[in-house]
């Protein structure tokens, strides 16, 4: 099911009706996992911070994961939390829709990028609750700056989360601190804590409790 496809692939340089966005580059909404592939399932290289800019080389139908460069890097990044400027303000570039022109290209499945074994599209067991960015209104992020990574919570809870390693999870969806962990997913009590935490896309996280909400990820 992922052996070589056909991926859409934006062009460099996002063609605006009005004006264009500055070419190639797009700005990371939040503190956002460069992966090794277009999708969850891929290795992680590394991270770009929040407000970072990136090189765009292009992006899947839709722009659901855009291949990209950052600070001699390459890798594939979550669309809906990269943002380029339209009439000064940051969109998503899952929402530019029809105002980015689309190109195709081959691209081949390299089975060691894949964090599970054979990249198994079925090990997805569902899908995360859109982050910060799913709450935009009109397909417009707002004008507040991207967010960066949550102040990190009591070093002994982050030990217990580091010593205590359970099953990894993959669902559907970039992990960011703002998602939330659907109800069918079985989440971990941290002790004396109002934390509970889960191995989720090849990271370990720590939830609030009662909202499920994504607060802070152990790197």
């Amino acid at each position: 099911m992922f052996g070589k496809k056909i991926l859409g692939l934006s062009m460099v340089g996002l063609l605006l009706a009005s004006a264009a966005v500055a070419e190639t580059q797009a700005t990371a909404w939040t503190d956002l996992n460069l992966r090794a592939g277009p999708g969850p399932i891929y290795k992680i290289r590394g991270v770009i911070p929040a407000n970072e800019a990136v090189v765009v080389e292009g992006c899947t139908d839709g722009a659901t994961w855009c291949k990209v460069s950052y600070a001699g890097m390459e890798g594939w990044a979550a669309g809906n939390y990269l943002t380029a400027n339209v009439e000064n303000m940051p969109m998503a570039l899952t929402l530019v829709g029809p105002k980015m022109e689309i190109a195709t290209v081959t691209y081949t499945e390299n089975p060691d990028d894949a964090a599970i074994a054979g990249g198994a599209a079925g090990a997805l067991a569902g899908a995360l609750i859109a982050g910060p960015v799913g709450a935009v209104i009109g397909g417009i992020i707002g004008i507040k700056a991207g967010v960066a990574a949550a102040t990190p919570p009591e070093p002994q809870y982050i030990t217990y989360v580091q010593s205590n390693p359970v099953d990894t999870v993959y669902l559907d969806g970039e992990v960011v601190v703002g998602a939330g962990i659907p109800e069918m997913v079985t989440l971990y009590p941290v002790p004396d804590s109002t934390y509970s935490y889960i191995y989720v896309n090849g990271l370990p996280v720590m939830v609030e409790t009662p909202t499920r909400e994504v607060v802070y990820i152990v790197r």
